[in-house]
This record gives C-alpha cells, structure tokens and sequence, in this order.
C-alpha cells in the first residue's frame, strides 16, 4: 500500500484517521505489515465453511470444545421452533468448533428434555458421531434442516471466545433440525466472524 502521508493525501483526511484503518484492516486478518518494507494486502481467501449439522473431528482439521450442557429454559424464538410451551425447559449444549485450534463458530444447541435427559445429549463428555447419531439411536434420524442466517455484531461473549476484532459483525444461523414427520428435535444458534469466513450449502434437486 502507499505509505500514510499519500493515502491521507489521496482520500483528503489525516494520518491518524488512515492509521485507524490500517489497523482496523489489520485486525480483521486483510492487511499485514513487514517490518522495513511496508504495509501489504494479505494474500487470505475466505475460510470455507460447509454447512452440516456434524462435522467429523480429525487431527489438524477440526475439533470441538464443550463449554457447558445443562436443562434451561430456552429463548422464546427457540421453544416456539421446537414446539414447546413457556414454561418448558431444554437441554442446551454449548461448545466452541475450531479448525487447527482456531475457534470458527459458537453453538448453542437445544434438544426436547424428553428426548435427551438421561441420554449422551445431556452429558458433558464429548459424543462420538455427534447429536446426529444419537439422535438415530433413540429413534429420531435427522431428515431436514432450515437455516436462517442473519448478520449482527457481536456480544462481549463472541468477541472473546472467537478472538474477533472489535469492528467485526457475526453471522447468525438459526438451524431447526427435522425428523420424522417434521418433528423439530433440534435447534441451533451458530455464530461465525462475519470477516474470514463463506458459508457452502448444497442442495439436491430431483
């Protein structure tokens, strides 16, 4: 990049105010600066993030950190989702997805009491092919999934879990998870860095 005296010049504001966004820039993982050289674009393409309910954990891919499992009631737009009443409460998993031990998204999962009290949904060890496989096990496959993805910025929370600059919105996705006959079994709350991160979905046309 030209150096601050000519950006300030070219753009008509002060060196301060072209510092700030070099340093927002940096931040955000798009610039980076050699020592003696210069200030230069980083050569980083957007993390790709295929969409599925599991992703299989492998050394030096991905990994998962539980950060709690416990009964809650849930918020409204979730128990309306999973079709429950006011008063109802759910089993929420909480945990942190990393790729080569650097947090890509925050879940909060919510299961029916009734289907995951006593089960490994509600115990706070890790679980072997994920929710999806007990899910099966108790006799409720996963068949559909909607997502609705919105953009937002973060909480305090977010900010320091995902290690995101202050500048940064997150992605939302607000996943329901269908088995038979549409029964909602699962919902989910994911969140992303808006910045480094592109979201694949696939879709299957018959």
């Amino acid at each position: 990049l030209p150096i601050t005296r000519d950006l300030a010049a070219r753009f008509e504001v002060n060196g301060t105010t072209i510092q700030q966004a070099l340093n927002t820039l940096k931040a955000e993982g798009f610039l980076v600066g050699e020592k003696g050289k210069g200030v230069f674009v980083r050569d980083r393409q957007p993390f790709l993030v295929e969409v599925a309910n599991y992703i299989e954990p492998s050394p030096g891919s991905y990994s998962y950190t539980s950060l709690d499992v416990h009964e809650t009631r849930p918020p409204v737009d979730v128990a309306r989702a999973l079709g429950l009443a006011e008063a109802d409460v759910a089993v929420l998993r909480r945990r942190v997805l990393l790729h080569d031990g650097d947090p890509v998204e925050l879940s909060w999962s919510y299961y029916p009491v009734e289907l995951a009290r006593g089960t490994r949904l509600a115990d706070r060890r890790k679980i072997p092919g994920g929710a999806p496989r007990v899910l099966a096990e108790l006799g409720y496959p996963e068949r559909d999934l909607v997502d609705e993805v919105s953009v937002r910025f973060p909480t305090t929370e977010e900010l320091q879990l995902l290690e995101l600059p202050m500048s940064v919105p997150v992605l939302q996705q607000f996943r329901v998870v269908y088995s038979d006959a549409q029964r909602p079994v699962e919902v989910s709350v994911l969140v992303k860095g808006g910045h480094l991160y592109l979201l694949r979905y696939r879709q299957q046309i018959h």
